[in-house]
């Protein structure tokens, strides 16, 4: 009930935003979980041509990240975003529609842009519309993107039993429906003549030392958040000989969301400072791999259902661990970030650091992936089976480390820098 008050306290442009988010992630979620399957067992394409296809898309979201942020600073927001919500109506409808591979490379440039597009674009808005109330919004902002992430597999499990294209077009519907109530709804901002090029707002944010030293420690947490898809649905399925185990691992965060999300923002904003809040979230995603920790390495399937349950347990522990490290830190990154900057650049920031966490997820979830491989070619009760737990633990702690030493050496910036009014 508190969540909803809190919702309804905020003007309209935000609680559409928080919708936005929803149904974003629902789409989202509801169709690319399912494209490589498509892919590989509709369509018959190899492994190599799947790669390609997935490759594509990360790329051009997470290459054009800066292109984003900029025009949302420059073009203003709200249309960035409802640019970025049409051309991903359009891209997820080409998944449905073409079986080629032309169109679904030309599917996947324009899903990936459109999430380039109104990624920083949408973080920018809510933040300047929030003012000093951001932590707040932010943490709304994760328990409907949460909620998407939870309702978007499901449907498009429950969808795949008529068929891939009854999923990409009802994905593509959603967009389609975002775009209109967001060009209906969302409100106009006037946007403050840029006083500089493009060039020298990217060489003035990626100069920013203080910036990028955050940006850089930070990539820890994108990493093992990343793990509630790859590493924690993995071994839920593994525990318990179960494929739909996977799906827990949402819901534990989902629930734990809704019934927390707001009361940990509202109660650590008014005691210490945010680089605190940040350090301990982060060790608490770090210390969320030992629990499942524990199954490294059995190897044998479970012997009942009173074992499967018992097995999930740790893994479950986990996903609620690494889940609450999320809760608890991710509303302050996101409300930090604005203040390393002028309030005129605020995209150009969100996507500078956007564009550095996608990166560095890719670049950890190889590295985690092939831990996983190393785990499973070691066998059954091989030390071998804890070098991927190890590696995310390790990398949560390092990271936890350093924002704990960016906050001592008085690097991070204020929690509610003073911003340029916006007019109506």
């Amino acid at each position: 009930m508190r969540t909803w008050q809190e919702i309804r306290s905020f003007p309209l442009a935000i609680r559409l935003l928080l919708v936005n988010q929803l149904g974003v992630n629902t789409g989202f979620y509801l169709l690319i979980p399912f494209l490589a399957v498509h892919l590989g067992d509709n369509l018959g394409m190899s492994a190599a041509v799947v790669g390609i296809v997935l490759g594509v898309r990360n790329l051009s979201q997470q290459g054009l990240f800066l292109i984003g942020g900029s025009a949302a600073d420059r073009l203003g927001a709200r249309g960035v975003i409802i640019t970025g919500c049409a051309i991903r109506t359009v891209g997820f409808a080409l998944f449905a529609l073409g079986d080629g591979l032309p169109v679904l490379l030309a599917a996947s440039v324009l899903s990936g842009v459109a999430g380039a597009l109104f990624n920083p674009a949408v973080r920018s808005y809510l933040a300047q519309e929030a003012g000093e109330r951001r932590a707040e919004a932010f943490a709304l902002f994760n328990v409907f993107a949460t909620t998407g992430a939870l309702i978007g597999p499901l449907l498009g499990s429950a969808l795949l039993l008529v068929d891939f294209r009854a999923s990409a077009l009802t994905a593509a519907a959603v967009f389609a429906l975002l775009t209109v109530a967001q060009a209906m709804v969302l409100p106009a901002r006037d946007v403050p003549p840029a006083t500089s090029s493009v060039t020298a707002d990217w060489r003035e944010a990626v100069g920013n030392r203080a910036f990028l030293a955050f940006a850089l420690v930070m990539v820890g947490m994108f990493t093992l958040e990343n793990q509630l898809y790859l590493l924690l649905p993995d071994s839920a399925r593994r525990a318990t000989g179960w494929d739909g185990a996977a799906g827990l691992v949402f819901l534990v965060g989902t629930l734990a969301g809704l019934a927390l999300q707001l009361r940990i923002t509202r109660a650590l904003k008014q005691r210490g400072s945010r680089g605190r809040w940040i350090a301990t979230g982060l060790a608490l995603m770090a210390l969320a791999f030992i629990p499942p920790m524990t199954l490294a390495g059995t190897g044998a399937p479970p012997s009942g259902p009173t074992d499967a349950v018992l097995r999930a347990l740790p893994v479950l522990a986990g996903a609620f661990l690494l889940h609450l490290g999320i809760m608890t830190a991710q509303p302050f990154v996101m409300e930090l970030i604005p203040g390393f900057g002028r309030s005129e650049l605020t995209g150009t920031y969100f996507g500078i650091f956007y564009a550095v966490s996608g990166i560095a997820a890719a670049v950890g979830n190889t590295a985690i992936g092939w831990a996983m491989d190393a785990a499973g070619r070691g066998g059954a009760g091989s030390a071998a089976g804890l070098l991927p737990w190890v590696c995310c633990l390790m990398l949560g702690l390092v990271s936890a480390g350093g924002v704990a030493w960016l906050h001592r050496v008085g690097t991070l910036p204020a929690a509610h820098p003073s911003p340029v009014p916006v007019a109506a």
